[in-house]
């Protein structure tokens, strides 16, 4: 669903089941989440989900079959999870996860892979994959990378329940707040500072982190990040944003 303001919300739908999800919700997801990308009005996305609880992670009767399938058949399965997260990580569109509840599993790799996460102070988060002989791998690139090694060497090994606020410390998520309606506030606000900048600036600048992120500093690196600026200052957007600063009015990607 996309509003009036250009705001996408994709919303995980299965409270009886604490919104596990299987094989069919993660193509619905990939689906989605592309789709979002592609469209010229959506501007931000933001990832929920409804009930008591944000995800608890790979859905039972999905596991049973899993036990049952051959190498072959566990390898394309794994792909198409690791295929979802690697669509939103690299989403253009900024992203943000909504988290009230428990998030279990695969639905920290969700967190991991939003630009931003503000979870509500009851919130609650666990890897908990290595109790039943599993390893929480097509989530770990984005896991380590949100909360970093020393603490994935914990909660991985561990599988632990950790609480919202230390998920703010580890950089998981955020921002805590009280409650849920508090939690839709702090999406609110963050979603209007969104709408406040270039679209195509904002879609920049995240694939410049992507670029820099772990690179050694040296005369390659420095010549990218110049040209990077320079594209943008003569492109449409550029152009607008300076002209409107100078010319002290809104740009006009605000409305």
């Amino acid at each position: 669903m996309i509003d009036t303001r250009g705001v996408a919300t994709v919303t995980l739908d299965n409270p009886e089941k604490h919104n596990a999800f299987d094989d069919k919700i993660i193509a619905e997801l990939t689906e989605a989440f592309a789709h979002v990308d592609s469209d010229p009005a959506a501007r931000v996305m933001v990832l929920a989900s409804s009930g008591r609880n944000f995800s608890a992670g790979a859905d039972l009767n999905w596991m049973k079959r899993m036990a049952s399938f051959s190498h072959e058949e566990n390898r394309q399965d794994a792909r198409a999870l690791a295929n979802l997260l690697k669509v939103l990580n690299f989403m253009r569109k900024p992203t943000i996860a909504r988290v009230q509840g428990a998030a279990f599993g695969g639905a920290v790799g969700l967190v991991s892979c939003c630009d931003m996460a503000i979870a509500t102070d009851r919130a609650s988060f666990s890897l908990s994959e290595v109790k039943i002989g599993l390893m929480p791998a097509t989530i770990s690139p984005y896991v380590v990378a949100a909360m970093g090694q020393r603490a994935s060497r914990r909660y991985f090994a561990t599988a632990e329940r950790f609480s919202a606020n230390e998920a703010l410390r580890l950089g998981l998520v955020s921002q805590v707040v009280s409650d849920e309606g508090a939690l839709d506030a702090a999406v609110h606000s963050l979603v209007d500072l969104l709408l406040a900048n270039s679209p195509a600036a904002m879609a920049a600048s995240k694939q410049l982190i992507f670029d820099v992120a772990g690179k050694a500093v040296n005369d390659a690196l420095i010549d990218m990040t110049c040209q990077r600026i320079a594209d943008i200052r003569v492109s449409a957007e550029g152009q607008e944003g300076l002209s409107a600063f100078l010319e002290k009015r809104s740009p006009n990607w605000i409305q």
